[in-house]
C-alpha cells in the first residue's frame, strides 16, 4: 500500500530552533502523514543525529530528499563551465551519504539546468547524462536511489516530459537511476494524468501529488482519484509526497490536503 509524505518547502536551516521543525513534525503525525520530504543543503541545516531523533520522535521517516537547492548555490549539469559540472556533480555524491542514512532517494529535476545555462538541448542532455553516470555509479555503490523529476517547461529546460525523463534514463543506463511523477507537471506536460505512470509501470519509484493550480487540493482540476487509481494499477507501493507552495498556510494544507486525498482512496 502507498504511504502518504508531506514536503516540508523551506530549507532546514530557515527554521530558528529545533522546537519549531518540532512542531511541522508533530503536525505531519497528527494528520497522518507517515513521512516528511525534505531539501537536502550543504550544510544540512541540522545536524542528522538531531534530525533522527526528531523522526524518531514523531513516527516519521524522510522518504525523499529534494537536491533543487544547490541550483541557487550556482550549480548546474548542463553548464558550458566544466568546473561548474564537476562541482554539480560532487555535491549530489556528497549528498548520497546523507540519503543513504536516512533510506531516501534523491530528486533530481532542477539541477538539470535552464535553457539560458545552455540554449542547445543536445550539448545540454550529453552534460547532464555524463554527470549523472558518474552520480549513479557513486550511488548504486551506496545503495542509494536517485529519481528523475520531470518538470515543466517554464521551470527546468529540459526532459519535461516522462517521456523524455525514461529516455535519458535509458541513456544513462544505471539500474540506481529511476522515473517520478508529479501530478502537477504532468498536468501541464501531459495529454494524459495516466498513461504515463502506466508507462513507467514497475519502475516508478518516487510521487508528487500537486493540485493543478500549487494551491490546496480541490482547488483545481486534477482527478486525483485517477491518479490513485493509475498508481493501484501498477502495483506502485512506495511514497507519494504532498505539495502545496501557494495560496494557503501550511498547516491548512497539511491537514485539507491528507483530507481530500483520503476521499480519493489515498491513505485507505
Amino acid at each position: 500500500m502507498m504511504s502518504l509524505s508531506y514536503i516540508v518547502l523551506p530549507r532546514l536551516a530557515a527554521f530558528e530552533s529545533l522546537d519549531k521543525l518540532q512542531r511541522v513534525f508533530a503536525l505531519l503525525r497528527e494528520c497522518g502523514y507517515e513521512g516528511a520530504e525534505l531539501n537536502i543543503t550543504e550544510p544540512l541545516g541540522i545536524e542528522p543525529r538531531e534530525l533522527e531523533r526528531l523522526l524518531h520522535e514523531h513516527n516519521l521517516v524522510v522518504p525523499s530528499f529534494l537536491t533543487g537547492e544547490a541550483y541557487s548555490d550556482g550549480l548546474c549539469l548542463c553548464s558550458p563551465n566544466a568546473d561548474i559540472r564537476a562541482k554539480t556533480v560532487a555535491r549530489l555524491i556528497g549528498y548520497l551519504d546523507t540519503a543513504g542514512r536516512f533510506n531516501a532517494v534523491l530528486v533530481v529535476g532542477l539541477l538539470q539546468g535552464l535553457r539560458r545555462d545552455e540554449p542547445d538541448p543536445v550539448a545540454a542532455n550529453r552534460r547532464i547524462i555524463d554527470g549523472l553516470k558518474t552520480v549513479a555509479a557513486a550511488a548504486r555503490e551506496k545503495g542509494v536511489d536517485i529519481v528523475i523529476e520531470p518538470v515543466n517547461h517554464l521551470q527546468v529546460g529540459f526532459n519535461n516530459s516522462v517521456g523524455e525523463v525514461r529516455a535519458l534514463i535509458d541513456a544513462i543506463g544505471s539500474p540506481a537511476v529511476r522515473p517520478m511523477v508529479d501530478t502537477i507537471h504532468l498536468n501541464i506536460e501531459e495529454r494524459s494524468l495516466i498513461e504515463p505512470i502506466i508507462a513507467c509501470g514497475k519502475s516508478l519509484r518516487h510521487v508528487h501529488l500537486c493540485e493543478s493550480n500549487g494551491g490546496r487540493f480541490g482547488t483545481g482540476h486534477i482527478d486525483f482519484a485517477a491518479v490513485h487509481e493509475a498508481l493501484e494499477h501498477i502495483g506502485y507501493s512506495g511514497f507519494a509526497s504532498v505539495k502545496v507552495y501557494r495560496q494557503v498556510d501550511a498547516e491548512e494544507a497539511a491537514r485539507s490536503s491528507i483530507e481530500h486525498l483520503r476521499r480519493a482512496g489515498f491513505g485507505r
